[in-house]
């Protein structure tokens, strides 16, 4: 037993030299997981002066803030609580501030922007000409805006918006597919002559 004896006190010593107090590392936050739909479209096809594909997990409404203006709509996505506000304008000798209006617009985000990045838009086969101003931050109320015209006669401007304070870190992954979604109506986009009643 005596033999033993140093053995067993090594043994107890290693034991209780190894059994520290664990090193607590925090979780990083996580967000909830969120199911995408598959990317299906409709075609807005009627009395409107334009027409486009929109997304199918969402419907057109017109706007009601403004009911003179009756090619102002909304196209609604009620799955994620957003809005892409869509008004329409024809020009007379106008372009230039309805175009720098648009930019007014994006330019109020600076203040919680970490980046606003321009893209031009000329699709000289559908007359279709514009700006999207992909506009970066987590604390920004609208992170994409666009405007189309065809230099002319028509003026087109859309807004995506939420309807919940802003933390774009947590829904990226949704603001990305509506992007997408916004790119397919912009490359479908397409001018119609104004029905007279």
């Amino acid at each position: 037993m005596m033999k033993n004896k140093p053995i067993i006190l090594l043994i107890i010593s290693l034991l209780m030299i190894s059994c520290d107090d664990p090193i607590y590392n925090p979780k990083p936050r996580g967000y909830y997981r969120i199911d995408l739909p598959k990317k299906q479209y409709k075609l807005l096809d009627s009395i409107y002066p334009y027409s486009f594909e929109y997304p199918s997990y969402s419907f057109i409404d017109n706007d009601k803030n403004d009911v003179k203006e009756k090619y102002w709509i909304n196209i609604e996505m009620p799955r994620f609580k957003g809005t892409l506000h869509i008004t329409y304008r024809q020009l007379n000798n106008n372009l230039n501030m309805l175009s720098e209006d648009s930019r007014n617009f994006v330019m109020k985000h600076i203040p919680k922007a970490d980046n606003i990045i321009p893209i031009t838009i000329s699709d000289k086969k559908n007359n279709v000409y514009g700006v999207i101003y992909d506009i970066k931050g987590s604390n920004v109320a609208s992170t994409y805006q666009f405007y189309l015209t065809d230099s002319v006669k028509n003026f087109l401007r859309g807004s995506l918006y939420f309807n919940f304070v802003p933390n774009n870190d947590s829904i990226q992954p949704v603001v990305d597919f509506i992007k997408n979604d916004i790119d397919h109506l912009i490359k479908t986009f397409k001018w119609k002559a104004i029905s007279k009643k």
